[in-house]
């Protein structure tokens, strides 16, 4: 892993409530912990990867703005954290989200589209991750997810328990989200 450089903490205030936000610069990556002020000693963790699209533009052919805003409206209330994991489209970037979009639109699903392009359906890896964790000196949670790659890929923490996203479908996203449980054996 490369040399990670660390910001100072400031505060976040969001519509959901107010957090701390600390970056993680991670070579050209700078992914970002947003917390609550007590961290209980197994805390609610979210490992959110980045979604510009779903994130930050709204759209509604995938779940990733509804899990980040279901995730803020928890944390907010019962206390934990965020991790805004920077690797976008499940690691092949922005460009090639853009082109598997495109191949999405001609009928290909989520997965195929990332083959079609040369990639794995899933390209992330967590190794930043438990290096933000052990920064913050949690050693157990409970983890806020659906996808039990991230079960597994958090081998040096220990999961007390995992907490579902439950997220209603719409018709844009019915058959991303038929593939995430098909295909990538995410516990819809």
């Amino acid at each position: 892993m490369k040399p990670i450089e660390i910001s100072q903490i400031a505060t976040l205030p969001t519509q959901y409530g107010t957090f701390n936000i600390q970056a993680f610069k991670e070579g050209h990556r700078e992914h970002l912990a947003i917390f609550t002020d007590h961290l209980a000693e197994a805390p609610i963790v979210r490992v959110h990867s980045e979604c510009l699209t779903g994130d930050a533009l709204g759209s509604v052919k995938c779940d990733c703005g509804e899990q980040l805003h279901f995730a803020q409206k928890l944390i907010a209330k019962e206390g934990g954290m965020i991790i805004y994991h920077r690797q976008e489209g499940r690691n092949i970037g922005l460009l090639n989200k853009v082109n598997a979009y495109a191949l999405q639109d001609k009928g290909f699903d989520t997965v195929a589209a990332n083959h079609q392009l040369g990639f794995r359906a899933d390209e992330r890896t967590y190794e930043v991750v438990e290096f933000i964790l052990k920064h913050f000196g949690i050693t157990k949670l409970k983890l806020l997810t659906n996808n039990p790659k991230k079960l597994e890929s958090l081998g040096a923490i220990e999961i007390i328990e995992r907490l579902p996203i439950q997220i209603t479908p719409n018709p844009y996203n019915e058959g991303y989200l038929q593939t995430k449980k098909e295909q990538l054996g995410h516990l819809l």
